[in-house]
């Protein structure tokens, strides 16, 4: 097929995010009228069109050259104001592709898995409908051609977590972890979109008005204007001490606010453990294919940005560092099942994030990818858990469960080895490739290897505590009472074939992305070849790549490695190494030795109470922000109460005195003095009357007496 060919399907890209859209429609439309099977058929139906839609842009792009593997589709208008244009449009390319698939692939298998779990609740209409709205959102976050569509998309989900957190709003608790996933995703748009202004007038006012644009093709063409400009040039103000900074640094940390926000980074990570109280495919959507990875996806669609802005990737590299090691800890401590998933999904974007640090930007959406297959069997596989063991969560009251549920157990090996980074496995390609890269990038920085170092404790930690997690749920001896054991059963054919599925994916999915130091050569990474038209800049003829794009630890450009040093197989070594004996470790000691454990936690209490309760910075926050809000509020509403409100009450009281006394002046001054010129005008009317007798005679003769007295008057008076 020619390249006009190929480029029919861009004509139809909108049909990816619309199918969700439409299933979202009817289900929440008419879903009180339909039967489950019906609803459950439209929400996956309309999932599974946006994935095959997403396979054919594949299929098209593959079949492009190089150079132009873009598909590209304005649907209308957006935005008009005076030379500023911006349109709904939609944007594939190579990472676009990876997104897509990644979005509707797991999120289609996590719908299909929903129908089976969620076949007894009430309202499954619902849940549908948000479940599809969700996917509309992310679909849009991920092909929206500008930031300002991307925004729409990314607070689209941050709704519909709200929504699906708090599915089962009648607890407080699940509603409460819904309402702190909304406000915190809300204080990290709050820097992304401080990031979106600056960056929209910093370049419209250096290109001379000439560019005002949002559009990612454009920023990437004409993000060279802003390398070296300040802050302060940029803006015309020093914003409080930081007019010498560089608009680009400045930009990507505000970027990286939002993305800690909604990829769960530190400070901003603690409404993801909250969020396991919604239903698990919720969970297994959240942590797995979509919300949590919006923030990945905009760090890597805008490596153009990043590569320029070297302050702003040292500052995700140590926030992703500390992240994936802290969260880790606290994973080694928790006893609901989903709970240590959820802090392990925390420590996992830490990884990636730690790859856009290193500027590795192709390796750390290869780890979003491969963790989408393992993190989303694993919380789907602990649905199936909670699902047979009668709601119980807690790890401590199973074992011994492989018997009951061998499917189960295996797709969750699986993905647990994978997770943990055996050789060979999906999760070892991915982390080992990001231990490596943000190594490498100490060359540049070498304060990065800090966050290296914590990234590498941080990977055995992630053996230890999974490990903990499968002996805890399916090793030894069964801990469930009776009635729970009576019902013990695998989960039905819905639920079990998404649990294989991405459990074969977990194994060997990555498998596209071996470095070339395992392959010497033998066969290409295709991940990062597939990925370095966008990285590289190619694409969208960035000027960028002149300046140094591949400086910062490598950017996943095909072709990067040359040459291997040994030191590569010495840490690929201890990767191995680390995730072989933190699992070995951990199995030991949970299956032979867990007085070991208990004597830990005799011994160190008090750091044990620290991690298990994650290191009270809930509390903290609860304490600083919630109810140091309460207090200013009541701080504020005495002194509206006793200052204002008194000021407003004496100004009042003060007017009421003197419009008295100015009405006491006004009836007994003003008008006094009216009435006394009017009752002294009468009284001497009334005297003068006496001379009106109408006689002429009489009037000569007073003339006369008047003249007369006139006359002596000056008489005497001479």
């Amino acid at each position: 097929m020619d390249l006009e060919e190929l480029r029919v399907i861009e004509n139809f890209i909108w049909l990816i995010p619309l199918f969700p859209a439409l299933g979202f429609v009817i289900n929440g439309l008419f879903g009180h009228f339909l039967s489950r099977k019906v609803v459950g058929r439209i929400a996956c139906g309309s999932v599974f069109l946006s994935l095959v839609m997403s396979f054919l842009s594949f299929l098209a792009l593959v079949g492009m050259p190089v150079g132009d593997r873009v598909l590209h589709c304005r649907c209308f208008q957006w935005i008009k104001v005076g030379h500023i244009s911006l349109d709904i449009g939609f944007l594939i390319d190579p990472l676009g592709a990876v997104m897509i698939l990644v979005v509707a692939g797991v999120g289609f298998l996590i719908h299909v898995y929903s129908i089976g779990y969620m076949a007894h609740d009430k309202s499954v209409a619902r849940f549908f409908t948000y479940m599809n709205l969700f996917t509309f959102m992310m679909l849009t976050l991920v092909t929206g051609e500008s930031i300002l569509l991307m925004f729409v998309g990314w607070e689209g989900v941050g709704l519909c977590s709200y929504l699906l957190i708090g599915f089962w709003y009648e607890s407080h608790a699940n509603a409460d972890a819904g309402k702190k996933a909304f406000v915190v995703n809300r204080i990290g748009d709050f820097g992304f979109l401080i990031g979106i202004f600056v960056l929209f007038w910093s370049l419209g006012k250096i290109s001379g008005g000439k560019v005002w644009t949002l559009n990612f093709a454009d920023l990437a063409a004409h993000i060279h204007l802003l390398k070296d400009v300040t802050l302060g040039h940029a803006i015309g103000i020093g914003m409080f001490g930081l007019g010498s900074m560089s608009v680009l640094n400045f930009v990507g940390i505000c970027f990286f606010i939002g993305a800690a926000g909604k990829s769960a980074q530190i400070p901003l990570y603690v409404w993801l453990p909250d969020a396991m109280a919604g239903p698990t495919p919720v969970s297994a959507l959240i942590h797995a294919a979509t919300m949590v990875t919006a923030g990945v996806y905009m760090i890597a669609r805008l490596n153009f940005l990043y590569t320029l802005a070297p302050l702003a990737l040292t500052v995700v590299a140590f926030v992703a560092g500390v992240t994936a090691f802290m969260s880790a800890i606290i994973g080694l401590a928790q006893n609901d099942i989903k709970r240590v998933l959820a802090y392990s999904t925390v420590s996992q974007l830490g990884y990636m994030f730690l790859a856009m640090g290193a500027g590795a930007y192709a390796a750390g959406i290869f780890h979003l990818m491969t963790h989408a297959f393992f993190k989303a069997c694993l919380f789907l596989g602990a649905g199936s858990v909670i699902h047979a063991m009668s709601d119980e969560q807690d790890m401590r009251a199973m074992g011994g469960l492989k018997k009951w549920m061998p499917v189960t157990h295996w797709t969750m090996l699986a993905s647990t080895v994978a997770l943990a980074g055996w050789p060979l496995t999906a999760g070892f390609f991915s982390k080992d490739e990001i231990l490596w890269k943000i190594f490498e990038s100490h060359k540049v920085n070498m304060w990065h290897l800090i966050p290296w170092a914590l990234g590498v404790a941080g990977a055995f930690l992630t053996a230890f505590y999974m490990f903990r997690l499968m002996v805890l749920t399916f090793y030894g001896e069964c801990r469930a009472d009776e009635h729970v054991k009576s019902h013990l059963h695998e989960s039905p054919p819905v639920m079990i074939w998404p649990l294989r599925i991405l459990g074969a994916l977990a194994l060997v999915g990555g498998f596209i992305g071996v470095p070339y130091a395992m392959s010497r050569g033998l066969f290409p990474n295709f991940f990062e070849e597939w990925l370095h038209p966008v990285m590289s800049g190619t694409l969208y003829g960035t000027p960028a790549v002149e300046h140094g794009l591949q400086g910062h630890g490598g950017s996943g450009a095909a072709g990067a490695h040359h040459h291997v040093e040994a030191v590569e197989y010495l840490l690929m070594g201890m990767s191995i190494i680390i995730a072989l004996g933190g699992s070995a470790i951990s199995y030991f000691i949970y299956t032979r030795r867990q007085e070991i454990i208990e004597q830990f936690v005799q011994k160190f209490s008090n750091l044990h109470r620290w991690v298990y309760n994650k290191y009270y910075v809930d509390e903290l926050y609860e304490y600083v922000f919630v109810d140091g809000a309460k207090r200013l509020m009541r701080i504020l509403a005495w002194f509206d109460l006793h200052i204002i409100d008194g000021i407003v009450d004496f100004t009042g009281r003060a007017l009421v005195w003197i419009t008295a006394l100015s009405g006491k002046i006004d009836y007994d001054g003003v008008d006094g003095t009216v009435r006394w010129i009017g009752n002294e005008t009468i009284r001497l009317g009334s005297i003068t009357k006496l001379i009106q007798s109408g006689r002429v005679q009489y009037y000569l003769m007073i003339a006369m007496g008047i003249l007369v007295g006139i006359v002596l008057l000056f008489q005497f008076m001479g």
